[in-house]
């Protein structure tokens, strides 16, 4: 049956378009929640509403921790709501996807997100992503829950210990970044003045970004926590640049992942909707209190929310605590 599109124009206000999405979640909501696990002797509208919550409070604290949505997400939604971790899985992908498109534009004309960079990281780094998602689909759940939680143990540590440099030294670009012309100029307005970088250890830098496709698709994650790192310590780019260029990264590897998921029914509305809507309203409520709270306080709540939920998967895929 053909349908017409739906056209959001002046004479549809928010409230309304959200009151038609809440009416098309309600209609499909009860067995969408069934094939995803979700207990039936629940009332439908408690999970979505749960979610909903959830991911707005994950929101207010990512931004200013520096941390993607989707690392928070998936550990902690799939560690203690009833869904199928595929479902989790691939509704992490477009809660990461969404922030990293919203931020996206307004980077780019900024200078701080830089094409050149990104885009010979970004096309290994979504190959590797479809590669990954596939992999992860094809395991049994259980072990898809430890390698979870074994993989946010890990982030853990590597956020722990991880340094950051504002302005990397880079006194030569390697012939791979020559080549491609991988350098730029970007105005930095705290000092005022403009900056300009180049990388190096290019070749390195393509080979970690494989790995983090990989992550990205396997788990549904995020991959911001590595990307940055990578960016900055290994390759050289300034913190700003780094920061920028991983959230465009995000929007092409995370979509290239989410199709895997799409294809293979992976992603229900009634889970990806609230959670997608949660996150955003939440960040931007965190973005206005990055400049009011302290940053290093948020991140001690990241570590202790990630190091928790990290050791409740893996005691869940082992069957220790279900």
């Amino acid at each position: 049956m053909n349908q017409a599109p739906v056209r959001i124009g002046r004479g549809r206000t928010p409230r309304a378009v959200a009151a038609a999405a809440l009416v098309l979640l309600a209609i499909g909501a009860s067995p969408a929640l069934a094939a995803a696990g979700a207990p039936a002797d629940v009332a439908w509208w408690v999970w979505p509403l749960a979610l909903f919550v959830v991911c707005f409070l994950l929101g207010i604290v990512a931004v200013p921790a520096g941390v993607g949505g989707g690392v928070l997400f998936v550990p902690i939604v799939s560690g203690f709501f009833p869904f199928h971790l595929d479902f989790v899985r691939g509704a992490g992908l477009l809660v990461a996807l969404a922030s990293a498109l919203a931020a996206g534009p307004n980077l780019l004309r900024g200078g701080l997100a830089d094409l050149r960079l990104a885009l010979p990281l970004a096309l290994l780094a979504s190959a590797s992503s479809i590669v990954g998602a596939m992999i992860g689909l094809a395991l049994p759940a259980p072990v898809v829950q430890v390698a979870l939680g074994a993989t946010i143990l890990a982030i853990v540590a590597l956020m722990a210990i991880a340094k950051k440099s504002e302005l990397p030294d880079v006194a030569a670009p390697d012939r791979w970044s020559a080549a491609l012309a991988i350098h730029g100029v970007f105005h930095d307005a705290a000092s005022g003045r403009d900056v300009r970088w180049q990388v190096h250890r290019t070749p390195t830098g393509l080979v970690l970004f494989t790995g983090i496709g990989v992550l990205a698709g396997m788990f549904g994650l995020g991959a911001g926590w590595a990307n940055v790192p990578v960016l900055n310590l290994v390759m050289g780019a300034p913190l700003k640049v780094s920061a920028g260029t991983s959230s465009f990264i995000l929007s092409l590897v995370d979509s290239a992942a989410a199709w895997v998921y799409l294809n293979k029914g992976a992603v229900l509305a009634v889970v990806a909707v609230p959670s997608v809507i949660g996150m955003m309203l939440g960040a931007r409520i965190g973005a206005r209190l990055l400049t009011v709270m302290k940053a290093s306080v948020v991140r001690k709540l990241v570590l202790a929310l990630l190091l928790f939920s990290g050791a409740r998967a893996l005691l869940k895929g082992l069957g220790i605590w279900n």
